[in-house]
């Protein structure tokens, strides 16, 4: 791989092997986004301390925390104090041209983050020179989304190098945990998808496997979500407005891509032909080092980005022409400003489809130039790469590697879709019908014709074979078309993804069942159940655990005896021996105490609502959408209200105090989320402002929905709530972090729910609800029968209506789309059971022993949902690939 050549967007030099001073650059030139109230000065006498006294300093003597580090700390930088506030010194002074009078804590987070990116950047070489010396397979897996929040923190944990960093920083009078809070979220991702993708890469270096994710550098991610008079209203996400440490440009690392034109057919080749066009835009690299944990291998997410410079048209720019001069400039850039950008119109279709493209086709063309190095045949591409399809937005790879291989490689079609079969994989992520992926045809036709032609050919040799397996079954033939028989055509992207893969899987027991009976109920006939399997998500105790809920860790650890348990979660299941220890329950309560305190903090910061961290905190945070049934919960909290507004004083002091939590985004296009939305922040007006009801019922809405404000949210929780439709959710993570840190679900047996009551015991989980088998016997009923609400949810639909949360107009469409919408998602169905549930979960809490013995279970018998796990299972079962740890390489 070639090294990094210090370029960068703000201009601010990377190449940090040496101190070096770049002419022009200037403090207006580092843009600060950061409110100023986070802000400190770190004063001339304190920085001329560190820099007197920086290189005179003692090493730090190897603590035991810091021990599982050291065996490969010779290869490295050194990791003492001294040497650690040199580097740092460095890179305030050289790479922002600091001087003791401008450095604030931004400066600070930016100079120590520089730091460590040094060291990874080190590891990241050593290993991509040894993987390739030694000829790895590598996974490459492909996700339009990767969620992966801060990497300060994570990088200094996964390198044992925080007490260090907080020794130096401290010295100098900032505070470690305010540097941190410095850091913003990289916007490359909106919900589970992204996070799983973070979570799989995460721990594919924490297990050594080589692997890279690929995706793209959304300048502005999907969107800033602000409040405004209750509703969401999006604003973009301008993270990238200041420097990021963790990105290493790649100027040498771009690919032209290709849209619209013509084609012209090979003359000696049935199947081959010369795509030409004048529409080519380059797509260049952004490396995004993943530290491992406890391990010196470095994995990585390469990003896309589009490289305009070539497209500034000159002459139109000096015969005045200037909007027409940038046009091309505009056009591409585009490409990758906005994470899903509203598809609701034509153009917003079509620009979608081109960043999609845009992603495949660069990501093939750099897996091939790697592979390429090798010299080695074609046919075995499989044997040195396997691609994983993270849902259908990266299909569009299929046919691209097919016309790579076909149009520029010279194979026949037999040899291509042979490497393309053993090369792909898929993992499905959804079971709704409207969430399957298509494209038009006229369009798809448009924009990529030779990639038409190539989905053409794809089904018309599938259906063929199926033919003389299955003769004269038009109907099967016709729903196992890859292009749907409507008006317009169009391209069913799952079929297409599942004809072209190896293998395809679910990512929850329940959701590779229901996918194997439904959508894919003819392709596992014809292509044998072996090819459809399932692997159940995980998440990654690093971030999930170690990192966002450090005291509990810390209980975890002093069990365990070290901290091992950290890439070996199967460890926790010590927990239970501490049952019985009366000590030990107390700490551990004390420590999820501890964490209700900081988002009782975080929530006064954040919306200036105030709570009780003694409450019962019930949290629901994820992606608003009908089949997740936010609509049910606020539903609930409202009936609750009319309840507690019932009472007498003395009867309401003996009920549970509750602070109901929602947080998440609305797709922008989706106007009934969005009410959603404003409903709950109705309710929480009025609600939190009534001076009878108190701190017995609060009701929150967290804006704008982040990786960091979940390691605030998630610890903190008493109950969680995922609360799907039976059958509709594929699996979830979020309640596998809930309850890895100690939290209860309340939930539907649906998705994950499922296999974590396994795990668990179902006594550590509120089940309620209609079965997912039972689902198309309701929904059937409902499309002919008027739903008969219970008497509670009648009683919240009268509230609503009395205009008791304002203009009850507003809201008359959710209400409506249960009682003459057909109840698709089965809220009347499911409340009576609903509300019960909750009343068994304050019975649960007022039983406090019962509780906590319930938290510790939940966490001792969580490991089956470790991302490590997962990453073990597709890696011998789909991938067919081994660890290769970098330690004992002998470079």
């Amino acid at each position: 791989m070639s090294q990094n050549t210090g370029y960068f967007s703000s201009s601010i030099p990377l190449n940090t092997a040496k101190a070096t001073t770049t002419p022009g650059v200037h403090e207006a030139d580092v843009p600060l986004t950061r409110p100023t109230s986070l802000k400190r000065v770190l004063s001339g006498p304190a920085l001329k301390t560190m820099l007197a006294g920086g290189a005179h300093s003692q090493p730090k003597t190897p603590s035991k925390d810091d021990s599982e580090f050291r065996d490969y700390s010779h290869s490295e930088i050194s990791r003492d104090v001294a040497t650690i506030k040199n580097s740092v010194v460095m890179h305030l002074t050289a790479t922002f041209l600091r001087t003791p009078a401008s450095i604030d804590s931004a400066h600070a987070y930016l100079a120590s983050a520089f730091s460590v990116r040094d060291r990874l950047l080190q590891r990241w070489n050593l290993t991509n020179e040894y993987h390739d010396k030694i000829g790895a397979k590598r996974v490459y897996y492909m996700s339009l989304e990767f969620l992966i929040g801060r990497t300060f923190d994570n990088a200094l944990l996964a390198l044992g190098l925080r007490q260090e960093y907080s020794k130096v920083l401290g010295d100098v009078g900032f505070c470690l945990e305010d540097i941190i809070d410095e850091e913003r979220d990289a916007a490359l991702g909106n919900g589970g998808l992204g996070r799983l993708a973070a979570c799989y890469v995460d721990s594919m270096a924490c297990s050594n496997y080589p692997g890279w994710g690929y995706g793209l550098r959304y300048k502005y991610g999907m969107f800033q979500q602000q409040i405004l008079n209750g509703y969401q209203v999006e604003a973009p996400d301008c993270w990238l407005d200041s420097p990021n440490p963790w990105e290493f440009p790649r100027p040498d690392v771009t690919y032209p891509v290709k849209f619209y034109g013509h084609l012209v057919r090979d003359p000696h080749s049935e199947h081959r032909f010369k795509w030409e066009s004048n529409v080519v835009y380059d797509a260049m690299a952004f490396d995004v080092p993943v530290p491992g944990y406890g391990t010196t291998n470095v994995g990585n997410i390469r990003l896309w980005s589009c490289k305009t410079n070539t497209l500034f048209d000159l002459n139109k720019f000096n015969s005045g022409d200037y909007q027409g001069a940038t046009g091309g400039q505009v056009a591409a850039q585009i490409l990758t400003d906005v994470l899903y950008p509203n598809d609701n119109t034509n153009d917003g279709k079509e620009l979608r489809l081109r960043q999609e493209y845009l992603f495949c086709s660069a990501t093939m063309q750099d897996i091939l130039a790697r592979f390429r190095k090798t010299n080695r045949p074609l046919s075995e591409l499989p044997d040195l790469a396997a691609i994983q399809l993270n849902d259908t937005h990266p299909t569009l790879g299929v046919p691209e590697l097919m016309r790579i291989l076909i149009d520029d490689e010279g194979l026949s079609w037999d040899e291509a879709w042979d490497i393309t079969t053993r090369t792909f994989a898929f993992t499905n992520h959804t079971i709704l019908p409207e969430a399957m992926e298509k494209w038009p045809v006229p369009m798809l036709d448009k924009i990529l014709p030779r990639h038409m032609g190539i989905i053409y050919d794809i089904n018309l040799f599938f259906l063929q074979k199926v033919e003389k397996q299955f003769p004269g079954d038009r109907e099967l033939l016709n729903k196992i078309s890859i292009i749907e028989e409507s008006n317009p055509q169009q391209v069913r992207m799952a079929f297409l993804a599942c004809v072209g893969s190896h293998k395809v899987n679910g990512v929850a027991a329940i959701h590779s069942d229901i996918i194997k009976q439904t959508i894919f109920k003819d392709f596992v006939r014809i292509q044998g159940e072996d090819k459809f399997i399932n692997k159940t998500n995980g998440v990654s105790p690093r971030r999930w655990m170690n990192e966002c809920n450090p005291d509990m860790s810390d209980l975890i650890t002093e069990v365990v005896g070290d901290r091992s348990w950290v890439n070996d979660l199967t460890k926790v299941k010590q927990l239970e021996g501490k049952l019985e220890d009366v000590n030990f329950r107390e700490r551990w309560w004390a420590a999820k105490q501890k964490n209700k305190e900081r988002l009782a903090e975080y929530i006064l910061t954040t919306t200036g609502i105030k709570v009780s961290a003694h409450a019962l905190f019930d949290i629901q945070v994820k992606r608003i959408h009908e089949y997740k049934r936010q609509l049910m919960n606020i539903f609930s909290v409202i009936y609750r209200y009319h309840l507690l507004k019932q009472m007498s004083p003395e009867q309401r002091e003996q009920e549970v105090p509750r602070v109901v939590i929602f947080a998440g985004k609305a797709a922008s296009g989706y106007w009934v989320a969005k009410q959603v939305i404003k409903l709950i922040n109705s309710v929480a007006e009025v609600v939190n402002s009534d001076e009878e009801i108190g701190d017995v019922l609060k009701v929150v809405f967290i804006p704008d929905y982040s990786v960091t404000a979940a390691e605030v949210i998630i610890p903190a929780s008493d109950i969680s709530q995922h609360i799907s439709t039976a059958g509709t959710e594929a699996s979830g993570t979020s309640n596998m972090k809930f309850v890895l840190n100690g939290g209860i679900i309340l939930g539907t047996v649906d998705g994950a729910n499922i296999e974590i009551g396994e795990e668990i015991g179902e006594e550590q989980i509120f089940f309620f609800g209609c079965l997912a088998h039972e689902v198309e016997d309701f929904r059937h009923y409902l499309r002919f029968n008027q739903p008969k609400p219970d008497s509670a949810l009648q009683t919240a639909f009268d509230m609503i209506q009395r205009n008791t949360f304002g203009d009850a107009q507003l809201f008359q469409p959710l209400i409506d789309a249960i009682m003459r919408g057909g109840d698709v998602y089965l809220l009347s169905v499911d409340f009576p059971s609903y509300i019960e549930a909750h009343k068994a979960v304050e019975e649960a809490y007022r039983s406090h022993d019962e509780w906590v013995t319930k938290s510790i279970l939940s966490v001792a018998r969580m490991a089956k949902f470790s991302s490590d796990r997962s990453i073990q299972e597709y890696a011998e079962e789909v991938w067919n690939i081994e660890p290769q740890p970098v330690l004992n390489c002998g470079l």
